[in-house]
């Protein structure tokens, strides 16, 4: 089957109103939120439905077209956009863009269960509020949570703000519906806490970042809702500091659930971009943002933990009304814009064992100074879990010098070059870093496997 009778019977299928062939309304489709990854389809195509989505997946297979799924296109690392250059793997020409976002349907929560079924289309806010209407609450958080989608943080195995009480996106996907390449449709969403027969096929495809299939639906865990909360901004004098100060707070105060570390350079952007004040009469080179929510109010005890630890009072900031939440909340969470306001970044998560992260802080200061002595270094990163956010401006889109130099020091810190983000374009000759041969090996069997013709997101996670 050619491409135009591909474009006809996709219409057919879809709606002629959700097959995109003009140029201009594909645009936004085609390039990712950095602005750094960017590649031709051949048409964008919306489908409303699982069984939509399997008959346009299995449209495209019989056309020998490739398929790249597109959740809220939130994604860093250029893996729901198609490639920037011509492919070296899979049917060669455009592929299809399969966006999700018409896939929003959210099921009534089951309150026995603590669990709830969600299109792939549907955002995480939704889902936040859905839940919050059942007295629950769903764990994982992202400041993109107004697009971010559940099938796009479903196939990046999404971390974010909470990993440090709840993990990530894999410890609540209790279940999953997807469109395998020749469009067929496996589902599991019965929500089954035991269920022991044979491979746990939802959690193959949890990170496998649309390599694999095309998810649809996620059954979900939620966790109680916490209705007392509490925000601290800290002020302190090193990376050090704030990892001994999560520390002595983990262990003496119930309900830790978001430790933000985040340094001077990107407080004075932020406080530009934004319009914000000062978060304190005196300018400090670390800080640290701790959120504590529980049944009772966690305050006291947070107070107890800071005060044992000598923090200065003249740079310590306390909310526990939701506008002050958001407030502090809002010297953290407004980096990532005020970052890209700089230019297009090149965005490098990673983590690293808590014991060396202080030292990696020093240490990638250096590394992207000699690689790119002209770019603007700015690091924030949830210090909880070991994970920074390195993101350089400056250096071309293309020119890979510092992405090589950050990733290679991570990896001689035994670290991982991807914590939170996924692998995407961006990542994927330095895959080999964090994975043996052996791991590579059998990944690209289980990839041959289940997608034998490579017509799922080629050039991701692979290369």
């Amino acid at each position: 089957m050619g491409q135009m009778p591909l474009v006809d019977d996709l219409r057919t299928l879809v709606g002629n109103a959700h097959v995109l062939s003009d140029p201009d309304t594909r645009a936004p489709f085609e390039t990712d939120w950095t602005r750094r990854f960017s590649g031709l389809a051949l048409l964008v195509v919306r489908p409303g439905s699982t069984e939509e989505v399997a008959a346009v997946v299995s449209a495209c297979a019989g056309a020998g077209v490739a398929v790249v799924t597109q959740g809220g296109n939130t994604g860093l690392v250029g893996g729901a956009v198609p490639a920037p250059t011509p492919r070296t793997t899979g049917p060669p020409g455009p592929p299809v863009i399969v966006s999700t976002t018409r896939l929003d349907t959210l099921g009534e929560v089951d309150n026995a269960a603590a669990q709830v079924t969600a299109g792939a289309g549907v955002t995480l806010a939704r889902l936040q509020r859905h839940a919050a209407h059942a007295g629950l609450s769903f764990p994982v958080d992202l400041a993109a949570r107004d697009s971010a989608t559940v099938g796009g943080m479903v196939a990046t195995n999404a971390g974010g703000l909470h990993v440090m009480r709840y993990g990530p996106m894999r410890s609540q996907v209790v279940g999953l519906e997807a469109v395998l390449p020749d469009g067929s449709v496996v589902s599991r969403l019965s929500g089954l806490v035991k269920d022991n027969t044979g491979y746990d096929l939802s959690q193959l495809l949890v990170g496998s970042e649309g390599t694999l299939a095309v998810v649809t639906a996620a059954r979900l865990r939620l966790v109680p809702g916490h209705p007392e909360r509490v925000v601290a901004l800290l002020g302190l004098g090193s990376t050090a500091d704030a990892v001994a100060a999560v520390d002595g707070v983990r262990r003496r105060v119930e309900g830790l659930q978001a430790a933000e570390v985040f340094y001077a350079d990107g407080v004075d952007l932020v406080c530009a971009h934004a319009g914000l004040p000062r978060p304190f009469p005196v300018d400090t080179p670390v800080y640290l943002l701790l959120e504590c929510a529980a049944m009772e109010d966690p305050a006291p005890a947070l107070f107890a933990a800071l005060g044992d630890a000598g923090v200065d009072d003249a740079a310590t900031a306390v909310a526990a009304d939701p506008s002050g939440c958001e407030r502090l909340w809002a010297y953290r969470e407004r980096h990532t814009e005020a970052i890209s306001s700089l230019g297009v970044p090149h965005k490098l998560d990673v983590t690293l064992p808590l014991g060396r992260l202080a030292e990696f802080e020093t240490a990638v200061r250096k590394a992207v100074q000699a690689a790119a002595p002209d770019s603007r270094l700015t690091l924030f990163g949830h210090v909880g879990d070991g994970n920074l956010h390195v993101n350089v401006v400056g250096p071309p889109p293309a020119d890979e010098t510092v992405d090589e130099a950050v990733l290679e020091l991570v990896a001689s810190m035994d670290g991982s070059i991807s914590a939170e983000h996924g692998i995407g374009r961006a990542k994927a000759r330095w895959l080999h870093l964090a994975r043996s041969p052996a791991e590579l090996g059998l990944m690209r069997r289980l990839k041959g496997a289940v997608d034998p013709d490579g017509l799922m997101n080629p050039g991701v996670l692979f290369g």
